[in-house]
């Protein structure tokens, strides 16, 4: 299956983004005119972030990253026509039999925010295919929805 060698050709990291969420830490107001915003004590606790694992990627539905472009492609390696492909820089990737505007208009290195969709459920053990992410190329203001691979879990 062309599918897993796709898989295994993306790697890289990424930067958390917010993903519509409100971010948390708050800055103190000026008690009296003349003095600055106080900076949150060295202690404070970080700013929230969504939910990545070690490898960046979403973990939760709704959890969001940005990463970029690294790769994009039809859905049987060099066949025209076959659907879309791409993958990106954290590792993650998706595929679908329908050729998709929004992936097949992105170019390497464009910057992509990538959100948690949908989890498969009643999946067999290890078998955790069918991940449906959302993306929007940062770039081209184009948005997508597809899975992570060909089938859903427990499929072909």
């Amino acid at each position: 299956m062309r599918a897993a060698s796709f898989l295994v050709l993306v790697a890289g990291s990424i930067a958390l983004a917010a993903c519509g969420r409100n971010s948390g830490g708050a800055a103190s107001s000026a008690a009296s005119a003349g003095l600055a915003e106080a900076s949150p004590p060295a202690s404070a606790p970080p700013p929230t972030q969504p939910a990545a694992n070690a490898s960046g990627v979403p973990v939760h539905v709704g959890d969001c990253v940005q990463t970029s472009v690294q790769q994009v492609g039809t859905r049987l390696e060099g066949t025209p026509g076959s659907g879309s492909a791409i993958g990106y820089a954290n590792g993650l990737s998706q595929v679908s039999y329908d050729q998709v505007p929004g992936i097949d208009s992105s170019r390497p290195g464009d910057p992509v925010k990538l959100c948690l969709v949908s989890l498969p459920s009643d999946c067999p053990p290890g078998d955790d295919r069918g991940k449906v992410y959302g993306g929007t190329n940062l770039r081209t203001g184009q948005t997508w929805q597809e899975a992570d691979s060909e089938h859903s879990c427990g499929g072909a």
